[in-house]
């Protein structure tokens, strides 16, 4: 057998909304002690009042030109949000629903009514967060578009950077060019001027005059092929069969006229031709011997070892002295580099070990570096062989 439910009475008084019931004009016949509380009266102090009496103005108006009529013509309203005045003055904001009923002694008006408070907070915190979405979406939006014209500045910057680059590259080749000729004449110049009689220190004079003009043709050599690799086409080679050891033992001897405080030692293995550039295979040797020089040690001898095999030519040059720093390795190829940390005078642009990277690329090949404290400095140049 089913519980007994409460009666109607305890459902009327303590539902979980305000009821009330009044007449066709409004006035209250019996209300809820719910009601009663949330606007600070007894039903006794409710009984014969008007339910409009207990709004605001706004909602006394409200009520004639609105839902007053809507439920005496549809015979219900709902969701009918209000405010009612309570006893202290204060506002209550309600949700009413209601419907008009007709009974055996008239018509009344149920009513029921709904506390907005928890409603209230949660649309406002709905509104709130719905706006905090929306600043968001404008910050994302302008952050967006701050990106992009971000992007659009930093691609004309860059554009702009490669021109001037390419000009500046530009001006180097055609000075460097324009420089070979006067320089030309002035070692032409000292030359002649060295085979008469001269004074012990007019030919130091022009031996120093023939030097300088000597190092700055080999500084614009080095400008030019910096150029030609960057501005231009890359360097061109023109490989040949040729005894590589005889084309190394040759260079050997002439860096030995041009660094006589420097050791160097040729050693040599394999025995075929090898198809390279004799020209460029002088300037790739010139340079690393000269960065050993500059870098090495001067009390113990440099290295320079040929070798030829069936798939490749190899040349290595190695010096004992202080290691390659780490924080410059990766970088050492890279033009305008110096292989030390150091400010010291050594006579450098930064273009030897680019331009010998850029003479084994040529051939199809690649130049490597392995250094340490305890083994010294070895460049390992390889240039692919081709047979036929």
């Amino acid at each position: 057998m089913p519980e007994r439910l409460p009666d109607a009475e305890a459902l009327f008084e303590d539902a979980a909304c305000g009821l009330v019931v009044t007449s066709e004009d409004g006035t209250i016949l019996r209300a809820n002690q719910v009601f009663c509380t949330w606007v600070g009266r007894s039903q006794a102090q409710l009984d014969g009042v008007r339910f409009q009496s207990l709004l605001t103005m706004g909602g006394r108006i409200f009520h004639q030109t609105h839902w007053a009529p809507l439920i005496q013509m549809q015979g219900s309203v709902a969701e009918v949000k209000l405010d009612l005045l309570h006893h202290d003055g204060s506002l209550v904001t309600m949700l009413l629903n209601g419907v008009r009923r007709e009974h055996a002694s008239g018509a009344y008006h149920e009513l029921a009514l709904f506390g907005t408070t928890d409603r209230d907070r949660y649309e406002r915190e709905l509104l709130s967060a719905r706006q905090r979405a929306e600043e968001l979406l404008q910050e994302k939006t302008a952050a967006e578009a701050a990106l992009q014209q971000a992007k659009v500045e930093l691609s004309v910057a860059y554009e702009k950077s490669q021109r001037r680059a390419v000009f500046a590259e530009q001006m180097v080749a055609i000075a460097s060019h324009d420089l070979k000729n006067p320089l030309t004449a002035i070692n032409m110049a000292a030359n002649v001027l060295a085979r008469g009689e001269r004074s012990a220190r007019e030919a130091q004079m022009l031996d120093h005059i023939s030097r300088s003009a000597e190092r700055a043709q080999r500084m614009i050599a080095d400008l030019l092929d910096f150029a030609l690799a960057r501005v231009g086409p890359g360097l061109v080679v023109s490989p040949a069969a040729l005894d590589l050891h005889q084309l190394v033992a040759q260079s050997v001897s002439e860096l030995r006229v041009a660094f006589p405080a420097a050791t160097l030692e040729h050693l040599s293995c394999g025995a075929q031709p090898a198809q390279v550039d004799a020209d460029r295979i002088h300037q790739l040797i010139g340079n690393l011997v000269a960065n050993s020089v500059a870098y090495g040690s001067a009390l113990q001898p440099i290295t320079i070892t040929s070798g030829v095999s069936q798939d490749a030519a190899t040349l290595w040059v190695h010096n004992h002295g202080p290691a390659i720093p780490e924080a410059l390795a990766a970088s050492l190829f890279e033009p305008m580099t110096r292989g030390s940390l150091k400010d010291d005078s050594v006579r450098s642009v930064g273009l030897g070990l680019f331009i010998v990277r850029e003479i084994a690329k040529a051939h199809g090949g690649d130049v490597t570096v392995s250094s340490s404290e305890g083994a010294g400095t070895t460049f390992c140049v390889t240039l692919p062989q081709v047979r036929g």
